[in-house]
């Protein structure tokens, strides 16, 4: 089911997923579940995402559930036939927020400065991807950014960089909706299994963002 801008802005945290092995995707998303987190972000970064996302839509219909790096029209189709209820991407591509709006599915273009936060206002998109973060100058470059266009509506998800020691610094920023953090479940920690440490990650993340 599609989400809402409401629905994604009351997240704070997204874990940030790449994911070997389609089989493990649904007892991840639990752990995260169980750690308290409901929201999930499988990146298209190996082959195994269409088939993640499509078992975690089958068996966990109330997860958020996100497909990430969503960088061709392709990818886009994919993601919205295995059923994502939104999609993001590193860069900002108005064919692929075209192909999502389509259908009805909210998508979260990435940017780095003010002209792309333009052009994704102007196409519709209030709700944008900082990235990298760490690498574009971080909460100091977000505050520049909400000078100008928070009055517009304009949210981000910084992602890149972002870790349990610094999210708060964008967290504590009006202009940030939610974070993005591949620490949260990490590949090895996927490949072994370890479901107990990813939902005290999860558990730890959002006592410390609280």
């Amino acid at each position: 089911m599609p989400a809402s801008f409401e629905d994604l802005t009351k997240r704070r945290i997204v874990p940030v997923i790449v994911i070997d092995d389609a089989n493990d995707a649904v007892p991840l998303a639990e752990a995260l579940l169980e750690g308290g987190i409901d929201i999930i972000e499988i990146t298209f970064r190996t082959a195994a995402a269409a088939d993640a996302i499509t078992n975690i839509a089958k068996a966990l219909p109330t997860m958020l559930l996100g497909a990430g790096t969503v960088v061709t029209e392709e990818n886009a189709t994919r993601a919205i036939d295995a059923g994502v209820s939104f999609g993001l991407a590193p860069g900002l591509n108005p064919a692929t927020i075209a192909r999502f709006q389509k259908a009805g599915i909210p998508f979260v273009p990435g940017i780095a400065t003010p002209s792309e936060v333009e052009q994704g206002l102007s196409l519709g998109c209030k709700l944008q991807k900082f990235f990298p973060a760490g690498d574009m100058g971080g909460p100091t470059f977000l505050k520049a950014l909400a000078g100008p266009y928070a009055s517009f509506g304009v949210k981000f998800c910084p992602t890149g960089g972002v870790s349990l020691g610094n999210m708060n610094d964008y967290l504590a920023l009006p202009i940030v909706a939610f974070i993005g953090g591949s620490w949260l479940a990490t590949k090895q920690q996927i490949a072994d299994k370890d479901w107990t440490t990813i939902s005290r990650q999860a558990r730890d993340a959002l006592a410390a963002a609280a």
